[in-house]
């Protein structure tokens, strides 16, 4: 869902008072949460606001509020703490360099404890004297003596939390290979899963090194499109399917959907590219009708 896709909400859902339902995202990890306030005050897109989060009371500002509210799952909501202070800003802003410092702090002790992880990031809790380290990891990390050297070290609650490529790609954000930002960083954390299946249907080349991100996973992107490139290709001839044109056995061997042209070769090699409005499917005798008396072969 992109920020342009939040509308005010209808006052008649779910018993869900209009501006009521707020849609944010996190600043840290790009999470994006469902919110009902049960505050008098106002929200409007972009403020910062103090949301608990899966790891404790975080901030985050306003995308905007939720048009439908019946399409969500409203167990999942969380009630706004409150309106972020310039404190909790300024506080933000000052960790961010604390931050830093705790990566390499983080970092030399995992090497001392010969551990195998790949830390990620750090992030301190605007409203809880705590830190969370993200990491990724190939198996699980028995991670116990790093947290007492790293609480003797910050002397405050210390939280590692093992994430998947994909949300190390969300955390950090980046340029895709499209120019763009991540789409798990810049348009939501809400991805539909991806199958090597869409690529295909989208006759796109299956060279790992093409279709994949910088997580290493299938792009998120694959999914945008897929449901169109399905519904049209469910109306047309598909590759490999024999047509008989003129009482001549022709063989589809492109369906170019952008195009909107499908090539057909003959058995004995000779290829003619035919407009896709130029197929008709005839339902009596379950067969494709084909013109082709304005095409040059």
């Amino acid at each position: 869902m992109s920020d342009n896709d939040i509308q005010p909400v209808n006052s008649s859902d779910q018993g869900h008072t209009n501006e009521s339902v707020l849609l944010v995202k996190f600043v840290h990890s790009n999470e994006t949460q469902i919110c009902i306030n049960p505050l008098s005050e106002v929200f409007e897109k972009g403020d910062h606001l103090v949301v608990p989060s899966r790891y404790g009371k975080d901030l985050a500002y306003v995308l905007g509020h939720i048009e439908h509210v019946e399409n969500y799952d409203m167990k999942d909501a969380e009630e706004v703490s409150r309106r972020a202070s310039s404190q909790d800003i300024s506080e933000y802003e000052k960790n961010l360099e604390k931050e830093a410092e705790a990566l390499e702090i983080c970092r030399e002790k995992i090497k001392n404890h010969n551990l195998d992880m790949k830390l990620v990031a750090a992030h301190y809790m605007v409203d809880e004297p705590k830190i969370l380290f993200f990491f990724t990891a190939d198996a699980r990390v028995d991670f116990r003596e790093l947290v007492k050297d790293l609480v003797s070290v910050f002397k405050m609650r210390i939280e590692l939390r093992q994430i998947g490529v994909r949300d190390e790609s969300r955390v950090l954000g980046g340029l895709a290979v499209c120019g763009r930002n991540y789409c798990c960083n810049g348009v939501t954390d809400k991805l539909n899963p991806v199958s090597i299946k869409m690529a295909k249907e989208q006759n796109l080349s299956l060279n790992s090194m093409k279709i994949s991100g910088p997580c290493g996973r299938l792009l998120c992107c694959l999914a945008y499109e897929y449901d169109f490139y399905k519904e049209v290709k469910n109306r047309l001839p598909q590759e490999g399917n024999r047509i008989r044109v003129k009482n001549e056995d022709y063989k589809v061997t492109e369906v170019n959907i952008l195009a909107k042209r499908i090539r057909l070769q003959s058995r004995d090699g000779r290829t003619i590219d035919v407009p896709e409005e130029n197929f008709s499917w005839n339902e009596s005798s379950r067969y494709w009708n084909v013109k082709i008396d304005d095409i040059i072969t």
